[in-house]
């Protein structure tokens, strides 16, 4: 399966890694170059840009800052996603945001799920985060 991951922060790189771990392709992407040579370290495939690592996933993560982030990416990504592919949000954004994110994936023909995580930093390292749905 692959996997694009946008948003390698604190929280989005170690659970990008432990997909890596998993067996799966990691396509990632973040805007602050420093986590994505983190990312690059970890065996995450690092792309140009948010587009590129859509391309051909089959399962598109994010994690990212606030809704209006959430919402810019996805009103950037979803016409190229894949068709078929999963959005799942798992940033900790405003139900607003959630719902209007929802709303753009299925626009496009994409299923969505918002699963925001809950375990911090360590849980996301030790792969042991608790998504919310």
């Amino acid at each position: 399966m692959t996997i694009a991951f946008i948003g390698l922060g604190n929280m989005g790189n170690p659970m990008a890694a432990n997909l890596v771990k998993a067996g799966h392709a990691v396509n990632g992407f973040d805007l602050v170059p420093e986590n994505l040579n983190v990312a690059k370290e970890q065996g995450v495939t690092i792309m140009a840009n948010a587009l590129a690592a859509v391309k051909d996933a089959d399962v598109v993560i994010t994690m990212l800052p606030a809704g209006k982030h959430v919402l810019s990416v996805y009103e950037d990504i979803a016409l190229k996603a894949k068709k078929g592919a999963l959005f799942i949000d798992s940033s900790t954004i405003d139900v607003e945001s959630a719902r209007k994110a929802h709303a753009v994936a299925r626009k496009h023909g994409l299923s969505s799920i918002d699963a925001p995580v809950s375990g911090g930093t360590g849980g996301a390292a030790a792969g042991t985060l608790t998504f919310m749905g």
